[in-house]
């Protein structure tokens, strides 16, 4: 969301003076583009840019279209569509990577600097709300209920709009505050995830440093985390804790709730022994094979730096994957001992 922050900021600061600024905006991307649907850019007269929407000589490109349209009054936005391959008649891009993206070009009025403000409070204080572009000018709305994360309409360039849900959508939860939520923590906030760390020891030295984690909450018992994480289909929970007892009553807290990603730190060896005492318990498949342990991809990992990399790389993926079913409720759990 820093990112975002800078973009929105440099739209503020060249409204209030005064100086043309140009919002480019991604609507829509197919394929092998560079630039995703909702990347953003700004530029103003002054020749100051932040933000991309993709990068290499198509970005380039635009920004210069954009500065020269910053010129000329009567020009308010303007839709381009780019193909990313030399062999199409027109609208070439320039790049050679496939793919197509819709690209909003959108000079700002200072009648938008309500609305700009409104963001940037949202994005800063860690909430969500709804982003709507179309001829009428730049909205927003605090109300998400019921919206999609994003709704482009096209018509016409008179017929048009764009909404997106913005804020953070997805959250972190890392149970343990030791040298590897540490490290996790520095990345996950960069991948805008909100980054939720639980911790039983107040005093641990790296829970204090961690300035990159939102969120900090102190437990008496890991087993509290049953009420404390509600769960959904944007949450993940990272568990990390000091020790086996610890990661056990965390992950027994948190089988039954219903996770994005559950993963557990620790060897094959862990893995195995707490998983046979569970499958001993009549705790079924259906759950433990949802669970994502050992942690990470495997890249030979050893320090808390690249023990983090492999379980963010891991967490990305998932992130893109289709969303699994929802694992048992605990209504409807009946222990079966494993044959």
């Amino acid at each position: 969301m820093q990112k975002q922050l800078v973009t929105w900021d440099l739209i503020c600061k060249s409204l209030r003076q005064n100086i043309p600024v140009m919002l480019l905006y991604v609507l829509e991307s197919n394929g092998s583009s560079p630039g995703r649907r909702g990347f953003f850019m700004a530029v103003n007269e002054s020749g100051e840019i932040a933000g991309s929407i993709g990068g290499g000589i198509m970005e380039h490109k635009f920004a210069e279209m954009a500065k020269e349209q910053l010129g000329h009054f009567a020009t308010s936005y303007s839709i381009h569509q780019q193909h990313h391959d030399k062999s199409v008649p027109k609208n070439q891009s320039g790049m050679i990577c496939s793919g197509d993206q819709t690209i909003l070009l959108y000079k700002l009025t200072p009648d938008s600097i309500t609305p700009v403000n409104k963001i940037i409070a949202c994005l800063m204080q860690h909430q969500q709300g709804i982003l709507e572009l179309s001829p009428l000018g730049l909205q927003f709305t605090s109300e998400v209920q019921g919206h999609p994360a994003y709704d482009y309409h096209m018509q016409s360039e008179l017929d048009w709009y764009y909404r997106e849900k913005i804020g953070y959508r997805d959250y972190l939860h890392i149970i343990g505050g030791g040298h590897c939520s540490l490290a996790l923590s520095d990345i996950m906030h960069k991948l805008d995830f909100y980054v939720h760390v639980y911790e039983e020891r107040p005093q641990v030295h790296t829970l204090l440093q961690n300035n990159s984690a939102h969120e900090k909450t102190i437990v008496h018992d890991y087993s509290q985390l049953e009420t404390l994480i509600s769960g959904g289909p944007h949450h993940y929970v990272v568990i990390m804790t000091v020790g086996y007892r610890t990661d056990d009553i965390a992950l027994r807290a948190l089988l039954y709730t219903s996770l994005r990603y559950c993963g557990v730190l620790g060897s094959a060896a862990k893995m195995d022994k707490m998983f046979a005492t569970y499958r001993a318990e009549g705790i079924p498949d259906s759950l433990l094979t949802r669970l994502y342990a050992p942690i990470g991809i495997d890249i030979s990992s050893q320090t808390p730096e690249e023990i983090a990399v492999s379980i963010a790389a891991q967490l990305i993926q998932t992130r893109h994957l289709p969303t699994p079913a929802s694992p048992v409720p605990k209504s409807d759990h009946t222990a079966h001992p494993s044959p």
